[in-house]
């Protein structure tokens, strides 16, 4: 049974910083990698930045040298450090944890919106 709670979304100024966090009930899943998603209104879901079980991480174009995604060591917590954010950048944040079957699971989403 997994359970994935975001929090930390919020309405921010272009150049603003935010930081958003998943709290990750995972009991019994050997995770392969967290990270996380996005979806912008009309769009589709697309990948942001995800860490694997082993440290490495990976991000989609459009945010490399501006967000930052970390875990702890007890993979309880996945958080996404987004720093010179862009109005380009709103949509809703999905975290997301992939079990060793390659089995995703999501959680309900947080709203991030930048103004300009």
């Amino acid at each position: 049974q997994v359970q994935l709670v975001e929090s930390g979304g919020g309405l921010v100024q272009a150049g603003g910083s935010l930081r958003l966090s998943c709290a990750a009930s995972a009991s019994g899943v050997s995770i392969n990698a967290m990270g996380w998603y996005r979806q912008a209104p009309g769009k589709q879901r697309e990948f942001v930045a995800r860490i694997t079980s082993g440290g490495i991480t990976n991000y989609a174009d459009p945010v490399k040298g501006r967000f930052t995604v970390s875990t702890d060591n007890a993979k309880t917590t996945v958080a996404l450090q987004m720093s010179s954010l862009k109005p380009e950048d709103t949509a809703v944040y999905y975290c997301y944890v992939r079990n060793k079957l390659g089995f995703d699971y999501w959680g309900q989403g947080t709203q991030v919106t930048v103004s300009s």
